[in-house]
């Protein structure tokens, strides 16, 4: 691994100078480093670039880890990733990408991942997103999950963009059974003249089925965000959907969420807010001694932790 890559690694993953379970690092495009073990194994795909992932039935306490890093102009990045997650396991999975240029190129990353849980499995799932370095290029991360959900198994989802990327089209689509449960937390941060897009679809199938999605939202400067959100209930089912937004400078935010209710029993929410900070707040905070920008910096870190 070259040092460019060491850095995004500390900022995307719980990377010390290594990974404590198994593992698999991606530099442009290349295998850096892979370690499986004895519960979860990882290997090539054979029929695209990327990984197969396999989580032994009743795995408990465990850790995978696969951050992605791109750290130059001119690369491409496409990665297939799929999770197997055996029955009744629990379990952690890392995944986050970074990207570093210095050139004028523009550098991407575009990881698709595909999780099938087993029935009474739990995953927590955190990826987090950042573009660093002082090249022209533009910075793409573009990810795509896809989720199936067996009877009583839960995921929880972390994802975080906070600053860096220039253009980003984030799509997540998932089908529940009965009783499993789906919590995203999202959030993003954009400046400058960057764009930023979500896509969520999900569709409840199973009796008891349940989503929670929660968005928190920042655009500065130029930039513009898009959300939209689909919540489907095809059976006895609960889902809350929760897009809020600040917006500063020119900042603009489009939010769109749909609700599809297609059992008597299907119990659907959504509630968006989009505003800019309130001035009763910065104004607090500077009798506190801080100066405007950092009142406003303050309010937004809070908003997005």
């Amino acid at each position: 691994m070259n040092e460019i890559t060491k850095d995004l690694l500390r900022e995307i993953s719980e990377w010390d100078g290594g990974f404590k379970g198994a593992y698999n690092i991606r530099e442009n495009g290349q295998c850096a480093g892979r370690v499986s073990s004895e519960n979860i194994k990882i290997e090539n795909k054979k029929d695209a670039p990327g990984l197969a992932i396999f989580i032994n039935p009743g795995t408990k306490g465990e850790t995978v880890s696969i951050p992605a890093c791109v750290t130059q102009g001119g690369v491409d990045d496409l990665v297939y990733n799929d999770f197997f997650v055996g029955e009744n396991a629990d379990v952690i999975i890392v995944a986050g990408c970074g990207i570093h240029t210095e050139t004028g190129e523009p550098a991407r990353h575009n990881g698709i991942h595909r999780f099938f849980l087993g029935k009474g499995s739990k995953v927590k799932y955190l990826e987090k997103h950042v573009g660093k370095g002082h090249g022209t290029g533009l910075r793409f991360i573009d990810p795509v999950t896809e989720v199936e959900m067996e009877a009583d198994s839960q995921l929880e989802m972390d994802t975080a963009q906070i600053g860096g990327v220039d253009r980003t089209t984030r799509v997540t689509k998932a089908k529940l059974a009965e009783n499993a449960k789906l919590l995203i937390r999202e959030r993003i941060l954009t400046e400058k003249d960057q764009t930023a897009k979500t896509e969520f679809e999900v569709e409840m199938n199973g009796n008891g089925s349940g989503v929670d999605l929660i968005s928190r939202s920042v655009a500065r400067d130029n930039s513009h965000q898009a959300y939209h959100s689909v919540i489907i209930g095809n059976a006895p089912c609960t889902g809350h959907s929760e897009c809020d937004a600040i917006i500063s400078e020119n900042g603009k935010v489009d939010a769109a969420p749909e609700l599809h209710a297609r059992d008597n029993d299907a119990a659907l929410i959504h509630e968006a807010a989009i505003g800019k900070i309130a001035g009763e707040q910065i104004l607090k905070l500077r009798t506190l001694g801080m100066t405007e920008e950092e009142a406003e910096a303050t309010i937004i870190d809070g908003f997005l932790s």
